[in-house]
């Protein structure tokens, strides 16, 4: 293994620090759980995971924590991810490519609207106040 300098394992240990400030739950705000069953995995699930986590670092948010979980049981609709956050309604996504990620972190994190297209499950029309 070659040696590393000191300026990059200051950045190792940076990098991993936020992967782990990623998992802790105290204090979030914002819940993504990406849905890793087999069907979603071989739908493209690790990519999404992996753009969440791109996306999230790249604007800053840091008041999110990722989590997987096994099938949402839509099957048909992965990769699925769900998203809870205090003033929008729990909110299932579905065909979620990394593209869809940029998407989903601008309108349902940043701006609070949800991506209407996307949508597989959210409450019923008089729980969400318009």
């Amino acid at each position: 293994m070659a040696k590393m300098t000191l300026e990059e394992l200051r950045k190792l240990r940076d990098e991993k620090r936020l992967e782990l400030n990623r998992r802790k739950v105290d204090e979030k705000t914002i819940e993504v759980i990406v849905s890793m069953g087999t069907s979603g995995i071989a739908a493209g699930a690790k990519e999404t995971l992996q753009a969440f986590i791109d996306e999230l670092n790249q604007h800053g948010i840091t008041n999110a924590v990722i989590r997987q979980s096994g099938s949402l049981g839509l099957d048909h609709a992965e990769p699925t991810i769900e998203i809870h956050m205090k003033g929008m309604p729990d909110t299932i996504y579905g065909s979620v490519t990394p593209a869809v990620v940029t998407e989903i972190v601008d309108r349902h994190i940043l701006k609070k609207e949800l991506v209407d297209k996307h949508v597989f499950d959210r409450p019923a029309p008089d729980i969400i106040k318009e």
